[in-house]
């Protein structure tokens, strides 16, 4: 985390330092502004590079109260309530979890606690990848699982969201799970594209595959998607995209 910089600590004529929306602390944030990524993402919609590499910087996190959002500077009417009790403070205080890992988890936990499930569930996918890049496998499938629960908990899910369910369940090992979810969305006529991305996934589940698989292993080029990291950018339409995009910036 970085430090609470007292405001007069600021040299003259500089501009304010963002203020957190919980707490109201000031404290010195990196902005992140996300590149157009220039491969594939997986099949789970985690970006290729260089997005991918930048997960450090894709939450702010307060070093006075904890609270972590892409923008701390603003928060769910709610969200006070969730960083204040005590299932939040023992999430930030538990070592045995990977620093980055627990701001994941940390603003799902605000997510989850102000009703935004599916957000939640996104977060805690995203912990996952930070898991998948220590080698931490019992974390990453077990977050999976989770936002697993989170999502079906939520809204009713699309088909894009679905297919989304079975990566994370087979890549979680659990295989009855994954192939039940894929071979009911595959019997509903999903759209070509996930279509062939849930074909992609049978094949996966069938020879019990739990390794990382690019959408461009199911979909001809071009196979680049835009990123809920992108959530600047105007949408055409209220789909999954769009969705990620209002939800990683708050709600």
């Amino acid at each position: 985390m970085t430090s609470p910089v007292p405001a007069s600590s600021r040299p003259g004529g500089t501009a304010p330092l963002p203020r957190c929306a919980v707490c109201d602390a000031e404290s010195r944030q990196a902005p992140f502004r996300a590149s157009q990524p220039e491969q594939a993402p997986d099949l789970d919609l985690r970006p290729g590079e260089p997005v991918r590499s930048a997960m450090a910087r894709w939450l702010q996190q307060c070093p006075s109260c904890g609270y972590a959002a892409p923008d701390i500077t603003k928060a769910h009417p709610a969200a006070a309530l969730a960083v204040a009790a005590a299932p939040f403070r023992a999430l930030l205080a538990d070592a045995s979890l990977p620093p980055l890992a627990r701001r994941f988890l940390a603003w799902a936990h605000v997510l989850e606690e102000t009703g935004a499930l599916h957000a939640a569930a996104e977060a805690t996918l995203q912990a996952a990848w930070v898991a998948d890049d220590l080698g931490l496998p019992e974390f990453s499938r077990a977050w999976r699982q989770e936002a697993v629960a989170l999502w079906r908990s939520g809204p009713a899910l699309d088909a894009e969201q679905t297919v989304r369910i079975v990566d994370a369940l087979r890549r979680a090992s659990a295989w009855d799970d994954a192939g039940n979810t894929a071979e009911t969305l595959a019997a509903q006529d999903p759209p070509e594209a996930v279509a062939q991305v849930v074909a992609l996934e049978l094949r996966l589940i069938a020879v019990r595959d739990t390794g990382r698989h690019t959408v461009a292993s199911a979909l001809p080029p071009p196979s680049r998607r835009p990123h809920a990291s992108h959530h600047r950018v105007a949408s055409r339409g209220p789909g999954l995209l769009a969705r990620l995009r209002r939800w990683l910036g708050g709600h």
